[in-house]
């Protein structure tokens, strides 16, 4: 672990590969178009706005200590109530829930796609953040077990 809090390659790597990912999501690209029920339509936005709530909630418990990086800043403290009581990243939790309430509302096949990459960019880029967070609190590992990854 870089024990100054400074961002690696690694660290480039998956914020690039995200913003790439977050820009590829707003193109208006039809791949085939899906028929839901209206009902369910708008389901995807009231889980688009649980995902914006859970989002600024983290993001205010967080508060100057945020950072795009996978790499904890090097005064940060590890927060486990709140929203990190619900997941152990619910930042990014928010953005794939954003992203798949809106993918449900627009009812787009390239939307839930962009969602499964970021889903998958998220997994791996938390997995290497949490190694990285259990060398720095050691008591990551139980905060670990009792709580999810993502809601």
């Amino acid at each position: 672990m870089n024990k100054l809090g400074k961002p690696t390659i690694k660290d480039y790597l998956y914020v690039s590969i995200q913003l790439v990912l977050f820009l590829v999501y707003v193109l208006p690209v039809q791949l085939w178009v899906l028929h839901f029920a209206e009902w369910l339509r708008y389901s995807g936005l009231v889980l688009g706005i649980f995902g914006l709530v859970l989002g600024i909630m983290a993001l205010l418990q967080i508060n100057t200590k945020i950072s795009p990086f996978p790499t904890p800043v090097s005064k940060s403290q590890l927060i486990t109530n709140g929203a990190f009581s619900f997941a152990r990243h619910p930042i990014y939790t928010s953005v794939i829930t954003m992203a798949l309430g809106y993918a449900v509302f627009d009812a787009s096949l390239f939307k839930f796609i962009i969602c499964l990459a970021l889903w998958l960019l998220f997994y791996f880029k938390s997995k290497y953040e949490e190694q990285l967070l259990a060398e720095k609190f050691p008591q990551y590992s139980n905060y670990q077990q009792k709580t999810r990854r993502f809601i």
